[in-house]
């Protein structure tokens, strides 16, 4: 992960990153030091399978950690409050949309990279329909491009 490259998140992103490092470093790191004391308590540590396992553990603990220190000192939060009349979409917008070939409708949230998940509705901002999506408005239709097969949405709603 880059140093100084922002990272777009939500509040509630922000919450969770910040609650998965608190989990981190004051639950599972002591997990492990108990899973390393125990391992060692075995004795011969170079066939000792609980203690590889257990030092294996704690380098992805370890690794985890850096990397949200890094993102949080990195982060920028996405300002999700409505600006007066003129709804286009933008980062933090929530948008209800028509696949004008299938004609099914879905409704996606967009976030930055690091919290999306199309399955959950969270879509990201550096996807191809965000991407298509964003400074348009309600009633416009978009053209989907970057995509095997580019298609158009009508964009119905922004909440």
């Amino acid at each position: 992960m880059t140093q100084g490259k922002k990272i777009l998140v939500t509040k509630e992103g922000l919450d969770e990153l910040l609650k998965e490092q608190e989990n981190l470093i004051h639950v599972v790191r002591q997990e492990v030091i108990q899973e390393l004391q125990e391992a060692r308590a075995q004795g011969d540590l170079s066939e000792n399978a609980d203690y590889d396992a257990a030092r294996d553990r704690q380098a992805r603990v370890e690794a985890r950690i850096r990397e949200l220190e890094v993102m949080l000192a990195n982060v920028e939060l996405i300002d999700e409050s409505p600006k007066g009349n003129n709804k286009v979409v933008k980062l933090g917008s929530t948008v209800r949309i028509l696949d004008l070939e299938s004609n099914e409708e879905e409704e996606y949230t967009i976030v930055g990279s690091i919290e999306s998940d199309p399955f959950t509705g969270r879509l990201s901002n550096i996807s191809p329909l965000a991407m298509a999506l964003m400074d348009h408005k309600a009633g416009q239709v978009v053209h989907v491009e970057h995509v095997d097969e580019p298609y158009d949405v009508k964009i119905l709603e922004l909440k």
